[in-house]
C-alpha cells in the first residue's frame, strides 16, 4: 500500500495492455485495480465474491445471465455497479473505456468457471504498479 497519493490518470498512462488489471492499492483483503478495456471479455462467474466496477472514461457494457434471463447492464463515465457473486458476466466495451474494478486480493480476472479464454484477455490476479507507484 503507498503511503503517498496516487494519480489514477498517471497510473494509466503507466501501460497499454487491454483486459490486464494494474492493482492501483489494497484495502484490507481488497484489491483496487485499474484496467483499460476494449472488445469482448469472455463469459465468467465468481462464485463467492461480488465484483465492483466504476467507468472513468468510455462506456463499459456487463452482459448479466440472471434468473430471469439475460440483460446488459451499460456504464457511462462515473457510473458504478455491483455484479453479484455467483452471476455470469460478461463485460464489453466497443470504443473503449479505462476502469476501476474492486474485489478480493487473489481473485482471478476469469473468474471460478469462465468459457475459452482469448489470448487477448490476461488470466491475472491483476499487475502491480510500476515507476514508483505501489510495487
Amino acid at each position: 500500500m503507498s503511503t503517498q497519493p496516487i494519480d489514477i490518470r498517471t497510473a494509466l498512462d503507466g501501460f497499454d495492455a487491454l483486459w490486464s488489471p494494474r492493482i492501483l492499492t489494497t484495502v484490507n483483503d481488497y484489491d483496487v485495480r485499474i484496467a483499460k478495456v476494449k472488445g469482448d471479455h469472455v463469459w465468467h462467474v465468481h462464485e463467492s465474491t461480488d465484483e465492483f466496477f466504476l467507468v472513468l472514461e468510455g462506456e463499459l457494457d456487463l452482459a448479466l445471465r440472471e434468473p430471469e434471463g439475460e440483460r446488459v447492464v451499460t456504464l457511462r463515465p462515473n457510473s458504478v455497479f455491483v455484479v453479484p457473486k455467483g452471476t455470469f458476466h460478461k463485460p464489453s466495451s466497443r470504443e473503449g473505456a479505462h476502469i476501476v474494478v474492486v474485489e478480493p486480493s487473489g481473485t482471478l480476472t476469469v473468474g471460478d468457471r469462465h468459457e475459452e479464454v482469448p489470448s487477448y484477455v490476461d488470466v491475472t490476479t491483476g499487475h502491480r504498479l510500476q515507476d514508483g507507484l505501489p510495487d
